[in-house]
């Protein structure tokens, strides 16, 4: 089994992406159909999809977009990740709709593209610690500079489950890998923070990596992550950035070629079974 924790739709029929505007080889339609062509043939069983930072007024409308797309013949979609804003005093009701229905897994609030300040608010930070004690997770998305916020959310909320995605977005093309590494040892610190091995094509030069490229990184993460704190996800479409979701399967299955059968499993789908609660385990 393959499971991916990190799949994005876009349907611009249907809802609003904003950021989109200012990311024109990302601009159009992605939509199931097309990812699960090559999903398939190349061994995914499962998907949890990943909010794509819709305007905050969709964000009911996102969730409710991909329950549509997860209740088609055949679809893999267990799942759905939610936009969230703990800056903003709503984040309350959101939290217990979110608790009252089991198609949501966690929340995100994109933070590489916002103020630094967002989430070093108050608010924001007694919003995050109320996921203490539930099922939802919340994923951290950084660029390797803001380690430090993203190290500060993990010790003030002990018991919440974070989620560091896409290895902690390294910038494997300008080939800064010494301040990553760093500071990837020090969120490993925290028991509390998972890592996603994820789409990390899409920050290396697309014309010249190869799986020797990526290795390094996947395998620092591993390293101080461990086999039990590390989960799989594609990140597509952004990763069609770096080469596409079956350049980025292959490149992992390169990369974990001397790993055991249970490593593998670990990372692939049983971490993401126990994390999400996905019952995958049973009757397969």
């Amino acid at each position: 089994m393959l499971v991916d924790t990190h799949l994005h739709l876009i349907d611009q029929s249907r809802l609003g992406y904003p950021w989109l505007d200012g990311a024109p080889a990302l601009n159009r339609d992605f939509l199931y159909a097309e990812y699960a062509r090559d999903a398939q043939k190349a061994g995914v069983t499962d998907v949890l999809h990943m909010e794509v930072d819709v305007a905050p007024e969709q964000i009911a409308g996102e969730i409710a977009f991909v329950r549509e797309q997860s209740k088609k013949p055949g679809s893999l979609i267990r799942g759905a990740i939610s936009a969230c804003r703990p800056e903003e005093e709503g984040f309350e009701a959101l939290l217990e709709r979110a608790l009252a229905d089991p198609f949501v897994r966690g929340f995100r609030r994109i933070l590489h593209t916002v103020d630094d300040d967002i989430s070093q608010g108050a608010l924001f930070r007694q919003n995050v610690r109320r996921l203490a004690g539930t099922r939802l997770t919340f994923d951290i998305c950084m660029f390797p500079r803001q380690q430090p916020l993203a190290l500060a959310l993990a010790t003030l909320a002990p018991d919440v489950t974070f989620i560091l995605d896409h290895c902690g977005v390294p910038d494997i093309k300008g080939g800064d890998f010494d301040a990553w590494k760093r500071g990837i040892s020090e969120l490993a610190a925290r028991p509390n923070l998972m890592a996603k091995v994820s789409g990390i094509v899409a920050y290396a030069d697309g014309d010249t990596w190869t799986a020797a490229t990526l290795r390094p990184y996947v395998e620092h993460i591993i390293d101080c992550f461990g086999w039990e704190r590390v989960v799989w996800g594609s990140d597509w479409p952004v990763c069609t950035l770096g080469g596409g979701l079956l350049a980025w399967i292959a490149a992992t299955h390169a990369v974990l070629s001397g790993c055991s059968n249970d490593e593998r499993e670990a990372l692939f789908w049983r971490n993401a079974d126990r994390i999400w609660n996905l019952g995958l385990s049973v009757g397969r």
